[in-house]
């Protein structure tokens, strides 16, 4: 019983902690959007919400499809649903690339559920905000090909160090303590690929880090390349301060 009431704890926990996480990405997209003076047009709301009701589909499913990189144990599996978000952010501002990035994810969940203790959950929506919201703040205050290009760059840096570090002190110690599989266990699957893995630090350097590197510059690239493309069917007009300049 003793155990069982743990176990009750220790989930209840993590759910509140994963639902504070999710108000405080919301929070600080709408405080960011005020300090940089960005503001929607209130007459394309509908539009909007379409849109990012779309895009978060669109990314919901691009999440099912997950592929294993060699550096990696089995259940780190990359995948690009951050594309989808990262356009939307691009196009109507950082608040709707997070509600884009948390309905994704809950698409997601709806659709298959977890297979992590929906702890590999909670970090796709925390490292994909860490792409997301620079990307998307740096280029809405002055929108031009450079600043796309800045904004992606400081995403990939802070979502690979900030990805790191969480993996290191939260994610994987819970992830251990929730799916039931000692710490220990989850590093030597890691000495298994490299042999230079022995703790918690060099599995999210040799592991982690470069995962999220790889998957950073995926994403950033293929926006790139077809955020152009899009714009005429996102916008009714077409953007011609995009990717440009």
């Amino acid at each position: 019983m003793s155990e069982l009431f743990q176990n009750a704890k220790e989930n209840l926990s993590f759910l509140l902690v994963s639902l504070v996480i999710v108000l405080a990405a919301v929070v600080l997209a709408k405080a960011i959007e005020k300090a940089i003076g960005f503001e929607n047009d209130e007459r394309n709301r509908t539009r909007r919400l379409a849109f990012v009701g779309i895009f978060s589909a669109i990314s919901g499913v691009l999440m099912l499809l997950e592929f294993p990189l060699p550096f990696a144990p089995p259940f780190y599996k990359i995948d690009l649903s951050e594309l989808p978000v990262l356009i939307c952010a691009f196009a109507y501002g950082p608040m709707a690339g997070v509600i884009s990035e948390f309905l994704k994810v809950l698409i997601k969940l709806l659709i298959k559920g977890t297979t992590t203790a929906f702890v590999g959950d909670l970090a796709n929506f925390v490292i994909g905000i860490m792409l997301i919201l620079p990307a998307a703040v740096i280029y809405h205050v002055k929108k031009t090909r450079k600043t796309a290009l800045i904004g992606m760059g400081a995403g990939i840096a802070l979502m690979t160090v900030f990805g790191t570090v969480f993996n290191a002190v939260y994610l994987l110690p819970t992830f251990a303590r929730l799916y039931g599989m000692p710490l220990e266990a989850i590093i030597d699957m890691g000495t298994q690929i490299n042999t230079g893995i022995h703790d918690v630090t060099t599995f999210v350097c040799f592991c982690v880090a470069p995962f999220n590197l790889v998957k950073g510059i995926l994403v950033s690239l293929l926006t790139f390349l077809l955020y152009k493309r899009l714009s005429p069917m996102i916008h009714k007009v077409h953007d011609d301060t995009l990717l440009t300049r």
